[in-house]
């Protein structure tokens, strides 16, 4: 698909315990388009927080491949894509919800590249997610650790002139968690960025250190990988929990303190999965000018095939990965969001031309500010349902 060059994108802001993102609903695109032709470079800029709308990262809400009912394809701000995002789905859900109007109770089955994830709708408006299991071997999380007598993959790392006692846990994407006796007292910014990069850690690292106040009540401070300090991690809330309690240290249920605020993690001892309750709010929607997105010349990326924090499972179903030149398929077969991201690879019988000249019919025949005005309409229709929600709840 080309690049966006000419195209206003319609996006809507929302937070989870201040972790923020963009969510781009893209449910009724085609195959060939669902990437919406961004790129790393248009990705960085949409999340500038000065020179562009800002952001902690871009969610794509996509058809789906899986018998899901749909995708997630989540882009930290420096253009990485993740396997999952705790606070990302819960936004998702929530946009999900005020997008369509949906009531307390609604759960939704959605893709990622860790798996199925199920969120649900609750009645206070916080959003209840299936968070699913920990991994606890080394080579699921992925680490170098080796197993410790806590059952998980523990060991002592040297860090930046300190030796720091670290415990790994996997929830699709890969966390390591410290425990410490004050949180305040951590150099986050010097240790959060040597242990992301840490050798022991082959697709780099979501770091959390941890301060236990009861077993019930901890309080944490993250680093994230692809995007430094965050306010807010939900995967990475989960995982500490599961460090914490298997080193003897909390329960399995506990409020975990955020610098964004509370989460309630819930290990189940039943089946292992854990949940995550927590908040997710719309800040405002917009439209994104063209010039914002880059130049039509800007070639996409395969993300999942060039990310250095893609996941290292080759079998996993979601993270395929691009075919060499002397390896492609007849032009049915090609999936365009993911083959042609650097050109068509068969220019000559292009498999989503129709598709195309569809998108270029449409950005011919109208006009920038007749565009922004569909948008804006779309735009308000999502603002009355959100605010009739509302509404229906404080009575």
């Amino acid at each position: 698909m080309p690049a966006l060059a000419g195209i206003v994108l319609q996006f809507s802001k929302y937070q989870g315990l201040g972790n923020d993102f963009l969510l781009l609903d893209g449910r009724n695109l085609s195959a060939a388009e669902d990437s919406f032709g961004l790129t790393p470079a248009a990705i960085q800029r949409l999340c500038d927080r000065r020179f562009g709308v800002g952001g902690d990262g871009v969610i794509l809400a996509l058809p789906p491949r899986e018998g899901g009912e749909l995708r997630m394809r989540i882009f930290n701000a420096d253009g990485t894509e993740p396997e999952m995002c705790g606070n990302g789905i819960r936004c998702l859900a929530r946009f999900l919800a005020d997008s369509d109007g949906d009531d307390p109770g609604r759960t939704w089955q959605i893709e990622t590249l860790a798996g199925r994830i199920v969120p649900q709708l609750l009645a206070d408006g916080r959003i209840r997610v299936d968070m699913g299991r920990p991994f606890l071997e080394p080579g699921a999380i992925p680490t170098l650790l080796q197993p410790g007598p806590a059952g998980l993959p523990q060991g002592d790392l040297a860090v930046a002139g300190q030796v720091l006692a670290v415990a790994a846990v996997g929830m699709g994407n890969p966390h390591v968690v410290i425990p410490v006796p004050d949180v305040e007292a951590i150099d986050l910014e010097l240790w959060g960025a040597a242990l992301e990069r840490h050798p022991m850690f082959p697709a780099r690292t979501n770091v959390h250190f941890v301060q236990v106040l009861q077993p019930t009540h901890l309080v944490m401070r993250v680093w994230e990988r692809g995007a430094g300090p965050t306010l807010a991690c939900g995967t990475g809330a989960c995982a500490t929990l599961v460090a914490c309690h298997l080193l003897g240290l909390s329960e399995r249920g506990a409020r975990l303190d955020l610098p964004g605020g509370p989460l309630d993690i819930q290990w189940d001892q039943a089946d292992s999965h854990l949940f995550m309750t927590g908040p997710a709010e719309a800040v405002f929607d917009g439209v994104v000018v063209p010039g914002l997105i880059g130049p039509e010349e800007e070639s996409p990326l395969d993300w999942a095939d060039e990310s250095p924090t893609a996941p290292a499972v080759a079998s996993h179903p979601a993270s395929e990965r691009l075919q060499a030149p002397d390896d492609r398929p007849p032009s049915a077969a090609i999936d365009c969001a993911t083959a042609c991201v650097n050109g068509c690879l068969q220019p000559q019988a292009c498999a989503s031309q129709e598709a195309r000249a569809q998108v270029e019919a449409l950005l011919g025949g109208r006009s920038l500010d007749e565009l922004v005005a569909i948008a804006a309409n779309s735009a308000e229709s999502r603002f009355r349902s959100r605010l009739a929600a509302d509404s229906d709840g404080d009575g």
